[in-house]
């Protein structure tokens, strides 16, 4: 019997520990607002939205009327980051999340987003993308309006299959903020700009 009640409290306190744990979902509100900070102040008002609902499914917080997609910091990872990118890129972007979502790893998401990418079940743009990064620390974020203290920009501009010598850019930054392009030649080329 004691054996058996000692396991009815390990159980209670490993229950216990596990709420604590939970992630809070902020409101609709504050997730759109800090949403689509990134973003020009011209396209906030009209981007579509993804957040979490109160029991943490990603979903539709606000339907959009322009060419921005934006979605909400995730309350499961550390840090405050959010992002906005061009309507383009929501094949590819609304693929890589239904990937993670079934477990799959980085190297997995890569190779099978580029074999679509290659049979053209995903479409990628033909012309530049933007995609608009704000991020930060959680001891620095005001849930209650949404504001990030120590908040920082970094700009992301797909150009599949760019490469060093068509862009002229370089491969990695020589300095703070410069543009350089990642994964050059591949179905992932973008420029990165910053962080500021």
């Amino acid at each position: 019997m004691v054996k058996f009640v000692s396991f009815i409290l390990c159980l209670s306190s490993i229950s216990a520990y596990t709420q604590e744990e939970k992630k809070e979902i902020l409101p609709k509100e504050i997730q759109i607002q800090t949403a689509v900070f990134p973003a020009p102040e011209e396209d906030r008002d009209g981007a579509k939205v993804y957040g979490y609902d109160t029991v943490g499914n990603f979903v539709v917080l606000r339907e959009g009327n322009n060419n921005l997609v934006c979605l909400a910091d995730n309350p499961n990872k550390k840090g405050v980051s959010v992002s906005c990118y061009s309507i383009q890129l929501e094949p590819f972007m609304a693929r890589g999340r239904e990937l993670a979502a079934e477990g799959k790893n980085y190297k997995e998401k890569r190779e099978i987003r580029g074999a679509e990418v290659a049979s053209g079940k995903i479409k990628m743009p033909k012309e530049p993308s933007m995609t608009y990064i704000y991020f930060g620390s959680e001891a620095t974020y005001d849930k209650s309006t949404g504001e990030l203290g120590d908040g920082q920009f970094r700009y992301v501009i797909y150009t599949p299959f760019a490469t060093t010598e068509s862009t002229g850019l370089p491969s990695k930054p020589h300095a703070k903020g410069m543009p350089w392009l990642m994964d050059p030649g591949t179905f992932r080329a973008h420029i990165m700009v910053g962080p500021f």
